[in-house]
């Protein structure tokens, strides 16, 4: 987008500077919120509110390399952080209303928070389907630090794990489990792994990584009901197949956590619907995180992200607008899922895209698909090739692309086009 056209549109943008600032989360969004706007010298007040009663902390590490020692690594922040930056903490804090008339946030214990601005950093929760027989705190879950040390303190029991959802977290944990020689069945309701976010390439390599880990595969299926059979479960599938096990750990996706905003009578749309600068149908509200359905550049539509790179750019965008410097949102999506020996990164979004190019051979477990519509690049995915995901995140971000041909050819020079696009996108501030 050209400098004039920039320019036109930020003489739309908001620039009202609120004096007190309620941050409704304790989340990765939340926390990057609230430290961007001391380090903007906002000196107005800041007051994070969290239902969850441990110090905010990181939640990839969860699934992906999560171990009950490590529990002291894990915040996002020292608790002295808060105190240093005059950020009000109230954690193990349920929000019950808000008041938009009044400006104000009630609490569960009747506390009311005035605010000029409140932004909506509540995230998301598990969605957990009704299954005939499986009762209310019988499956396992993976979403919450309670969650992790649930599952941490059942490993050494466990033999054998049904994990219902073939996405990030289902197989992840499932990598975890075959890690500590505990057997595992992947249930997935699609007719691939990750089918919402990968390409059918990259689907296929991941199928047969698992299968090749021991990991039994369940496609186009889903968990019809649960029994008990003396101290082990009997799962039996759609289809009719039954696999006994020792615990059922449900991974099929997230649902944003709206209903504050609902009631509020915010427009709500598979998520906070927001503008391009991040503000709700009322522009005293922000939402932010994976509670956010927002207008992006590198999608058609309204997409809600759930990931650390959104959360923190998502928060960065608001506290800059609250501080007097208003910009739009137009972040790359990027993503990464560390699944046994695989890392997995995935630049841009990859829905709608026509054949695939593959850079590199899939076989020697380093390679990446670049993914087009028509001649344009939207989306790479990468295993084991950070240079490839780095290259591209440049690419793509400075609106460029990269001939078929070239993404093809492992000897062409991806470094300079990346290079190239830095240039472009350094020109494009000046």
């Amino acid at each position: 987008m050209s400098n004039d056209t920039d320019r036109a549109e930020g003489a739309t943008l908001s620039r009202a500077r609120p004096e007190r600032v309620v941050i409704v989360g304790s989340g990765q969004a939340a926390v990057e919120l609230a430290a961007s706007m001391r380090r903007r010298r906002f000196a107005g007040s800041l007051v994070l509110v969290g239902d969850e009663s441990d110090l905010p902390y990181q939640r990839p590490p969860l699934s992906k390399d999560f171990h009950p020692a490590s529990r002291a690594a894990m915040p996002l922040r020292a608790e002295s952080f808060y105190a240093a930056n005059s950020i009000e903490l109230r954690l193990g804090a349920v929000v019950e209303r808000i008041d938009r008339d009044a400006r104000v946030v009630v609490l569960t214990d009747g506390t009311l928070l005035p605010y000029d601005h409140l932004v909506l950093a509540t995230g998301a929760r598990n969605r957990v389907p009704a299954i005939p027989g499986l009762n209310p705190g019988m499956a396992l879950e993976l979403r919450t630090l309670a969650h992790a040390h649930s599952l941490a303190a059942r490993l050494a029991e466990l033999r054998h794990v049904t994990v219902a959802g073939g996405g990030f977290i289902g197989l992840e944990v499932a990598c975890l489990l075959r890690g500590r020689d505990i057997e595992v069945d992947v249930i997935e309701a699609a007719d691939r792994l990750m089918g919402r976010v990968l390409s059918p390439v990259m689907s296929d390599y991941f199928r047969q990584f698992h299968a090749k880990a021991g990991i039994r595969l369940w496609f186009s299926n889903t968990v019809g009901s649960v029994a008990r059979n003396a101290a082990r479960q009997v799962v039996m599938l759609a289809d009719g197949t039954t696999i006994n096990t020792d615990a059922i750990l449900i991974a099929i996706g997230v649902l944003p956590n709206d209903a504050l905003a609902r009631a509020a009578g915010l427009k709500v749309d598979n998520g906070i619907v927001v503008d391009a600068q991040l503000r709700t149908s009322d522009p005293t509200i922000s939402a932010i995180g994976d509670c956010a359905a927002h207008p992006n550049p590198f999608s058609r539509g309204l997409v809600r992200l759930e990931s650390v790179q959104n959360a923190i750019d998502q928060a960065r965008c608001v506290a800059a607008g609250l501080t007097g410097a208003p910009a739009l949102y137009r972040c790359l999506p990027w993503f990464w899922s560390n699944q046994g020996s695989v890392r997995l990164q995935i630049a841009g979004l990859a829905a709608d895209t026509d054949e695939p190019v593959v850079r590199g051979d899939p076989k020697s477990g380093a390679f990446s698909v670049f993914l087009y519509r028509g001649e344009r690049l939207v989306a790479v995915e990468s295993v084991n090739k950070p240079s490839d995901h780095m290259a591209a995140r440049g690419i793509l971000s400075a609106g460029l692309s990269v001939p078929r041909s070239m993404a093809a050819d492992t000897r062409a020079d991806l470094k300079g086009v990346a290079g190239e696009a830095a240039l472009v996108q350094a020109t494009s501030v000046v």
